[in-house]
This record gives structure tokens, sequence and C-alpha cells, in this order.
């Protein structure tokens, strides 16, 4: 089969490689038609996530076709569709039971693209398919499920809950890339007064308006601590999210919280970011990080099933797998490009 092997920093490879056969008696094999591209993918390419070794195929989203099954697996077989989930998850460690699957401690956690091969691939193999992989409900298209692997989950829960936005409150996002725009979207479920978009890229500050937010930041050209203060009366806002990953965009993050506030971090930071205690010990902020634990995976599958939440809109880009190449540098050209998310299929 051919798959999108990691080569070190700034090498990768469409390449041809042994095709994945069932290990684990919890393993299924997946077909893979649709898959797509992260910004944790750009973070790794870039040498920021050293525990991804050359000759590993990245990716860690993808919905597909089961082709085989271990004698293990109950919840799939065969020629069932389904999700593949960024998060693996054992089911029966200490955090898998407090529904933490990020932190698996059975073999799981953040594992396909980084610690096992992944999904950039004609096939992958599941580890712990029956708690890995949702059976995608019909009527559902591969697109619009394919964006609840990781983005949708992870701007929900590392974003929106970490945060505990609340009713009436202000909110606002820095960064308007996928993970930003999902911020915004499940934002939105909670009735928020402002969602206030902070971007340097003015075709993703049109995205984010598409997805919900009422006020957009150009901080090349405006301050984006005067806007908040504008419309919070000098307070600051209740929720910041942080969605980027690079330090100057946590740093902001923590300016614009008001006192009492929340912060939460999305971003996957290759380099330290400076945290000013002196200025921020006396202000009674809770600053959240987290990888993404997918548990709420089923609650969004039915948000998009019923229609709650629109998907399919962060798909711009449409590609054929043998163009991964192409697909990675419209997608790392995004201030070019406009590409939000890139789905390849067969």
């Amino acid at each position: 089969m051919r798959a999108l092997v990691y080569h070190g920093p700034g090498d990768k490879a469409w390449e041809e490689v042994p095709k994945p056969q069932v290990v684990d008696d919890t393993d299924a094999v997946v077909r893979v038609d649709a898959v797509t591209i992260c910004g944790t993918d750009l973070h790794i390419l870039k040498g920021d996530v050293p525990a991804v070794t050359p000759g590993r195929i990245l990716g860690h989203e993808a919905v597909g076709t089961v082709e085989s099954v271990g004698g293990g697996v109950k919840t799939v077989k065969p020629g069932d569709r389904v999700l593949v989930s960024c998060i693996t998850a054992c089911g029966r460690c200490r955090f898998c039971r407090e529904s933490r699957y990020g932190q698996c401690l059975g073999g799981g956690g953040w594992i396909l693209g980084h610690k096992i091969d992944g999904t950039q691939a004609e096939y992958v193999r599941v580890p712990f398919a029956d708690t890995s992989a949702y059976p995608i409900p019909d009527g559902a298209s591969d697109e619009e499920t394919l964006m609840l692997a990781d983005i949708l989950p992870t701007g929900y829960e590392v974003g929106v809950l970490n945060g505990e936005v609340r009713p009436g409150d202000v909110v606002a996002v820095v960064g308007s890339g996928p993970i930003g725009l999902s911020a915004i979207m499940g934002a939105r479920l909670f009735s928020p007064s402002h969602v206030i978009a902070i971007d340097l890229a003015d075709s993703r500050l049109e995205a984010a308006k598409q997805f919900g937010a009422d006020v957009t930041v150009n901080n090349a050209r405006q301050d984006p601590l005067a806007v908040v203060h504008s419309l919070t009366g000098g307070l600051g806002a209740d929720v910041t999210i942080e969605a980027v990953g690079v330090p100057a965009a946590f740093e902001l993050a923590v300016r614009l919280v008001r006192p009492g506030g929340h912060v939460a971090n999305i971003g996957v930071h290759g380099e330290p970011a400076t945290l000013h205690l002196e200025e921020q010990w006396i202000r009674d902020i809770t600053i959240r990080t987290g990888l993404v634990d997918t548990y709420s995976t089923p609650t969004l599958l039915r948000l998009v099933g019923g229609h709650q939440a629109d998907a399919g809109r962060f798909v711009t880009h449409h590609f054929a797998m043998d163009d991964f190449i192409q697909a990675y540098e419209v997608f790392a050209d995004a201030g070019e490009s406009g590409a939000l998310k890139v789905v390849l299929t067969r």
C-alpha cells in the first residue's frame, strides 16, 4: 500500500510500505476512505514533536471501512463504516475509567501518527477498536464525520469545556484556524454574549464570522486588548482560548482574560512561552491545558446528525490520496490558499 511517511523535519514522502495486519485481538484493520491533515502534522514536520521518529506514517484522523478484526473485537465488524478517532483508548486503565482517554496508561492516548503508524495511508491498524472506532450513523457523510476525528472534539473539550464557557460570557479566541473555528462553533452552543476572533489573516477572520464570531480583530492592525476592554468595561474576557501554539498567542490569551477568568490552551507548543506570574499571581485566573480525550465524540455525532453543527463547512479543498504532497502544500500555506481542512479520498 502507499502511505505518507515522515523522514525527519521538513522531509516526507508518499511511498510504498507494508500493509498493516491485525496484531492483537483487540485490533481492527481499516481501509481508509477519507483522511485529512492536522495542524499537529505541521508541528511534527517542523520538528516540534521529537517523539515522532523517521519512518513513521503520519496522520490521526480518518473515516473508513473495517476490513478485518481481531478475535476480541465486539462492536465493529468487517464492512462497517467507522470514524477512526485521533485518541486510542484501552478502556480499562485509571484514566480511561475517568474518561481521560488522552492520558491512557494501557497503550492508548495519542498514538496514531505519533507512536505508531497513522491514518495518512490506504490502510491503518486501529488498536482497541471497540473503544477507538465509532460506527457512523446512516446518512452521515464521510466528510462531515471526518471533522469529528479531532478538530471538533478538540475545540469543544480543550477550549470550550475546559474554559467553562457560560451563557452571557465574552469569549476571545486567539487563532482562527480549524481548531479556533471549532472552538467558536462550540462556544456558540452556550449562548455567549460575544465571541471575539483574533488572527493575522483576513481570510480566516472572514471564516470566523461564518462560524459564529460576532467581533473580529486583525492583530496586525488592531489592538486586541483595546477591543476586548471596550466590550467588557475594561475587565477583559471571561474566557480566552489559545488556538495557535506559539508563545505570542498564549501570552496574548493571558493578557486578555479578566480577573477570575479562564484561559484554555489548545495549541501544540514547540517552544517555551512566558507566564508573567509577577503580574498574574494576584488576578485569580485559571489556566487549563489539555490533550483532547474525545469523550464528547458521541455527543458531537448526535449534533452533526441532527444538523445542529455544520461540520462539513470546514472542508475547503479536495484531493485524491496520490496528491498528498500537494495537499500538504495547500494546507501549510493557508494564508494564501484559504484552506481550512483538506480532505483526501480514494
